[in-house]
C-alpha cells in the first residue's frame, strides 16, 4: 500500500496551505473543489468513474439562484449559452409560475443537460490547478484531531490519501457517509419514472411543464437544440425495476395519458429509468468529514431542485472551508455549514414532496387538495411568491443572531456598485463591504485579499452598511455605522486584523 499527503497548494496558495480531499466529481464536488483551489488551497478529487465514462443523468434545470451564484464565478453567460433560458413553470398542468419578474439578473429557469454543468466546472476546476484521481474508490476513512486518512483502491493497487478534511459528494449510494456511520432515514416516494432525450414534430409551449391524472403523470422541458427532456411515470408500472429496459413505446403512451398528446416524439438520444427517494442525513459534518449534495440529502424529482441544492451546499461550504484552512476563521465556522443548510435541504424535501404527491393526486381528498393548493397559489400574490422564491432557490435565508439588523442572513440581489454589479465583485472570492454614500473605509492589510469595499450607485439604502458574504448572503448590517459599529460587526467573519481600520466621511 501507498500513503501520500495531498499536493501543496499552488503559486496562489500560501506556504503550508491546508488541503481537501473531494471525493466524487458530479457538479457539486466540481463546484467544491474549484472554489477551493481558486482560493488557495490545494485540492485532490476521488471519483471512481474513468474519464471516459459518460455521465447520462436526469438533472436539467439550472434555477436562478444557482446562476446567480455561477454569475459570481464568471460562469453563468458561458452555461446560460448552452441551453433553452425558460420563463414560466407549469406545474399540475394550469398553474403558471411566472419567473421573469423575479428580482434577479438571471430571473428564468435554465434548461440544459447536467454535463453541459459538469463540462463548465471541470474546466474551471483543471485551471485552477485541482487534482484529480479518477478510476479510484474510496473504502475507508479515518479520521483524527489532526486531519483524514482516506484508503484508496484503483484496480488492484491500494493506497492511502492524508488531508486535513474530506468531504463526500458522492451521491445518494455515499461511501463518505457509510464510512462515517451516518444513518440516511426517510423512504422511496416514486419509483420507475422513464425519461428520454427526444425530438417532436409538435411543439409543446415553452415551459417546463408537469402534468398528471391520478394513474399517470408527464414533466417535459425543451433544451433548445431541438431536443426535448420527457419523463414520466404510471402506477400500473410502479414496481418494474430501474435495470429493466426501457422502451420507447412505454414513455410515448405515458406522455399521451398525462398531456392527451406525444407531440410526436421520435429519435431518442438516449432513455433512463430511475427511482427516487426523500432522505436526509442528521448531520452535515462528523468531524473533519463533511457530506454535501445527495450524500447529505435526497429529494423528489418535483421543481428541478436536487443538482440545485447540492451546487448551493458547495458554494455555502467552499469559502468557509477556505477561510479555516487558510487560518483566519476558527474551525467552529464549519459547524455553521450544517446550521444553515440542513433548514433548506429539510425545506426542499418538504416542497418537492408536496408537488410530487399533488401531481400523483389520485382520491377525492387528494385531488380536492391539489385543486385548493392550485386555487392560493394562482390568486394570493403572498403565496405564489413563496412558491417561486422556494423552487427557484432565491426565498431561502439563513439565521442570524438575536438581535441582527434585519437583512442579516438573506440573500443580497446583484446590486448596482461603484465597482460595478455585486456578483461582479464577488467573483475575487472575498467579502463585499457596501457603505453608505461619503464614507470610506481604510482597510487594514490582513483583510486585502477578502475584503472589497464599495458604494451603491443607485442611491438605495442610504444610511446602510452591508457585509456580503463570498456566497451572496448578508454577513451584517447596521444602519449609519460607526467605527465601533464596523468594528464589532466585521471582525468575527474577517479575522483578527493586526492594526484596525478606520472610518472617515468623504463628504
Amino acid at each position: 500500500m501507498t500513503s501520500e499527503a495531498a499536493p501543496a497548494a499552488g503559486p496562489a496558495g500560501p506556504a503550508g496551505s491546508a488541503s481537501v480531499v473531494v471525493v466524487g466529481a458530479g457538479p457539486t464536488g466540481l463546484l467544491l473543489a474549484g472554489d477551493l483551489a481558486a482560493a488557495g488551497v490545494a485540492v485532490t478529487v476521488v471519483e471512481r468513474r474513468p474519464a471516459s465514462q459518460s455521465n447520462l443523468t436526469r438533472a436539467f434545470g439550472v434555477h436562478a439562484r444557482t446562476l446567480e451564484l455561477l454569475d459570481a464565478r464568471g460562469l453563468a453567460e458561458e452555461l446560460v449559452g448552452t441551453g433553452q433560458a425558460i420563463g414560466e413553470l407549469r406545474l399540475f398542468g394550469t398553474v403558471p409560475f411566472d419567473i421573469t419578474r423575479l428580482p434577479s439578473h438571471y430571473p428564468l429557469l435554465l434548461v440544459t443537460p447536467q454535463y453541459e454543468v459538469e463540462k463548465l466546472l471541470l474546466r474551471r476546476a483543471e485551471r485552477h490547478g485541482v487534482r484529480f484521481r479518477r478510476g479510484t474508490e474510496l473504502v475507508g476513512l479515518a479520521q483524527d484531531a489532526e486531519g483524514v486518512t482516506a484508503s484508496l483502491r484503483q484496480g488492484a493497487t491500494a493506497s492511502t490519501l492524508r488531508a486535513d478534511y474530506l468531504v463526500g459528494a458522492d451521491g445518494v449510494r455515499s461511501t463518505v457517509r457509510a464510512a462515517i456511520g451516518l444513518p440516511f432515514p426517510g423512504r422511496p416516494v416514486i419509483s420507475s419514472v422513464v425519461l428520454a432525450d427526444v425530438l417532436v414534430t409538435a411543439e409543446p409551449r415553452l415551459a417546463v411543464q408537469v402534468r398528471g391524472d391520478g394513474e399517470a403523470f408527464g414533466f417535459l422541458a425543451p433544451f433548445g437544440d431541438g431536443y426535448w427532456r420527457f419523463g414520466g411515470w404510471e402506477r400500473s408500472r410502479r414496481d418494474v425495476p430501474d435495470t429493466a429496459p426501457v422502451e420507447f413505446e412505454e414513455l410515448r403512451s405515458i406522455i399521451e395519458r398525462a398531456f392527451g398528446d406525444d407531440y410526436g416524439m421520435h429519435s431518442p438520444r438516449w432513455l433512463g429509468r430511475y427511482s427516487s427517494d426523500e432522505r436526509q442525513v442528521p448531520r452535515y459534518r462528523v468531524g473533519r468529514v463533511l457530506l454535501a449534495g445527495d450524500a447529505a440529502h435526497q429529494h423528489s424529482p418535483a421543481g428541478g431542485q436536487g443538482m440545485n441544492t447540492g451546487l448551493q451546499d458547495a458554494v455555502n461550504l467552499g469559502w468557509k472551508l477556505a477561510a479555516i484552512t487558510r487560518g483566519w476563521a476558527p474551525d467552529a465556522l464549519l459547524d455553521t455549514y450544517h446550521d444553515e443548510r440542513h433548514p433548506v435541504g429539510r425545506a426542499v424535501l418538504r416542497s418537492s414532496g408536496l408537488n410530487l404527491r399533488l401531481a400523483m393526486a389520485r382520491g377525492p381528498a387528494e385531488v380536492a387538495l391539489r385543486t385548493v393548493r392550485k386555487a392560493v397559489v394562482r390568486h394570493v400574490p403572498a403565496v405564489s411568491r413563496a412558491a417561486i422564491g422556494e423552487i427557484t432557490g432565491i426565498g431561502y435565508a439563513y439565521p442570524a443572531p438575536r438581535g441582527a439588523h434585519r437583512r442579516t442572513g438573506r440573500r443580497v440581489p446583484d446590486l448596482p456598485l461603484d465597482v460595478g454589479r455585486l456578483y461582479e465583485a464577488l467573483r475575487g472570492g472575498g467579502f463585499v463591504l457596501i457603505l453608505p454614500p461619503g464614507t470610506a473605509f481604510d482597510v487594514p492589510g490582513d483583510w486585502a485579499d477578502r475584503l472589497t469595499v464599495s458604494h451603491r450607485s443607485d442611491g438605495g439604502d442610504p444610511d446602510l452598511a452591508l457585509l456580503v458574504r463570498p456566497d451572496g448572503y448578508a454577513a451584517w448590517a447596521a444602519s449609519a455605522p460607526t467605527a465601533a459599529k464596523l468594528e464589532t460587526g466585521l471582525r468575527p467573519w474577517l479575522g483578527e486584523p493586526t492594526t484596525p481600520g478606520t472610518l472617515a466621511s468623504t463628504g
